[in-house]
């Protein structure tokens, strides 16, 4: 008798997509926090955050190739928000001094949910793939928040940081320039 040959196909692991899940399930709880005021706001998105980080941390994912060196893909990335800010219009907060510091929290939770946790799971059926399907992700957990109005932008941006993850080899590239958007949408506001 012999064995059975391996399949081509990838095989799905449903369980690395459930943190995936439960990450984008809690990004799509910030409305409901939203409406909440003053410090139990701040503490219920700190907390949801910090969870995101830290089950997407706990994902085991490969390890990804550098196929460009990480500063020219962090500067790539730079000047792409760079332009954006000139076409984009700024959305206003109701994070009041807090908004600065949980945008740049944000910005790394949801690269560790969409780059890393989720672009892990999604490249076993190819880079093409991880880019798109991490890219339409993002672009869809922020259509309850910001509307269909700004899907371009975020379309583009979940394109921008997938390849900076795909190029880079590396979910911490596109965090920071995911950082960097943020910082600088809460300063033109």
């Amino acid at each position: 008798m012999s064995a059975a040959a391996p399949s081509a196909r990838p095989r799905v692991q449903v369980g690395l997509a459930l943190p995936v899940l439960a990450g984008i399930g809690m990004l799509l709880l910030r409305l409901r926090i939203l409406d909440t005021s003053g410090a139990t706001r701040i503490a219920l998105l700190v907390a949801v955050l910090a969870a995101i980080l830290v089950a997407s941390l706990l994902v085991p994912v490969a390890p990804g190739v550098d196929r460009v060196r990480p500063w020219i893909v962090t500067a790539v990335g730079l000047a792409g928000v760079a332009v954006a800010a000139l076409v984009a219009r700024p959305i206003a907060s109701p994070l009041g001094t807090w908004a600065l510091p949980l945008a740049v929290f944000a910005a790394v939770a949801e690269e560790a949910l969409f780059r890393r946790a989720a672009y892990g799971w999604l490249e076993r059926f190819g880079p093409a793939a991880a880019v798109l399907g991490s890219a339409l992700l993002f672009a869809a957990v922020h259509l309850p928040l910001y509307g269909v109005a700004a899907l371009p932008v975020d379309l583009g941006a979940g394109l921008l940081f997938s390849w900076q993850r795909w190029a880079s080899g590396t979910w911490t590239v596109p965090a920071g320039t995911h950082a960097a958007a943020n910082v600088l949408a809460v300063l033109l506001r």
